[in-house]
């Protein structure tokens, strides 16, 4: 329970926060507005990409899709297409799919209810939480990795944040920091003090607003702060594809939508069943590593050349291939590392 003076004392942390916020917002594209369908493409964008590196896709992807209308009535090939360089495409998935629950749900106008934003594909209390702050003036904290961050040194708190109750725990003992003022301009104010001052390593605290009152700087132990126990194990998993040319041409099949890289496109798995007179195996296959979030992949790449058109279009036809010209390869949506096997592939051909 949370005590009429230290409720005094939130409410005090917060106008240090906001004046703090007022002088030193950095300079965003989606800081200037409170549409909730750009404050939501934001949100999804950087989820697991640095703002320095996603602010020219979330332009772009703006600027393709410039509402929910456009986004729903598009193609998903298209959709992977401009998320590309993003990775983890089941966000992309994801949004094409809320969309849709927007139109048909939703009469086309986004929702401006946190339940009813929480029940959109993709979107999770984080998301809601930002979402219903910054464009409807909702008072719901939005905790990820920087909040997590800032309270627990902010309070000095031992509650481990990789327990499944850890949402809970700090919403609810925050709370009465979002009890007056701007709610939105809060929950941005936090994220850009996590990033910015209190770092996981190196923090600034002498340039905090608040770290005078904050225990962890108190005690001289910031750096022990948040606790997290749990660990993230990483699986090796091997991968094998022929990329098969002919005449600047190579076959590319769609994933299906049961593992990683949903419904992106592929080199085949697999080595054309035909007499060795009308292929050419490369002797020395390439391999790449590639890191995903609990997976680490070991990619090998066998280069393939057919002797003839007819078995070309053959093999692509029993195996539902299709046929893309060398210079067309950024039409199709392909995993990074294979679109960069093609990449070096043309490099080394113009050399």
């Amino acid at each position: 329970m949370i005590s009429k003076k230290q409720k005094l004392d939130f409410l005090d942390i917060n106008k240090k926060i906001l004046c703090w916020y007022a002088r030193s917002a950095r300079d965003l594209p989606f800081r200037k507005t409170r549409d909730p369908y750009k404050i939501w493409i934001c949100e999804i964008v950087f989820q697991q990409t640095r703002i320095s590196q996603g602010i020219a896709h979330y332009e772009k992807f703006i600027q393709r899709y410039p509402n929910v209308q456009e986004l729903a009535q598009s193609d998903l090939d298209e959709i992977l297409v401009y998320w590309r360089g993003l990775g983890y495409y089941s966000r992309a998935h994801n949004i094409y799919k809320a969309s849709l629950q927007i139109m048909n749900d939703f009469g086309g106008k986004f929702p401006n209810a946190y339940e009813d934003i929480l029940k959109l594909k993709g979107i999770g209390k984080y998301t809601a939480a930002a979402i219903s702050s910054i464009c409807f003036s909702g008072r719901y904290p939005a905790i990820d990795g920087n909040f997590y961050r800032v309270m627990s040194r902010f309070l000095a708190s031992e509650y481990d944040i990789s327990k499944t109750g850890a949402y809970k725990h700090f919403s609810e003992i925050s709370m009465p920091l979002f009890s007056e003022g701007n709610t939105g301009d809060l929950n941005q104010a936090i994220m850009d003090l996590g990033s910015v001052i209190c770092k996981p390593k190196k923090p600034l605290c002498k340039q905090c607003p608040i770290h005078g009152d904050c225990l962890a700087f108190a005690n001289n132990n910031v750096e022990f702060y948040p606790v997290k126990s749990k660990k993230t194990h990483q699986k090796n998993e091997s991968l094998t594809y022929y990329f098969i040319e002919y005449q600047n041409q190579f076959l590319a099949k769609k994933r299906n939508d049961n593992s990683i890289w949903k419904n992106l496109y592929e080199f085949p798995p697999e080595l054309p069943s035909m007499d060795s007179s009308t292929i050419i195996l490369e002797r020395k296959p390439s391999t790449i590593f590639h890191q995903l979030t609990h997976k680490r992949l070991m990619i090998t790449i066998h280069h393939v050349y057919m002797k003839t058109g007819e078995n070309f279009s053959q093999f692509a036809r029993e195996n539902a291939c299709q046929i893309i010209p060398f210079h067309n390869h950024k039409k199709i949506s392909l995993p990074r590392p294979l679109e960069r096997y093609i990449e070096n592939l043309l490099e080394a051909l113009t050399l």
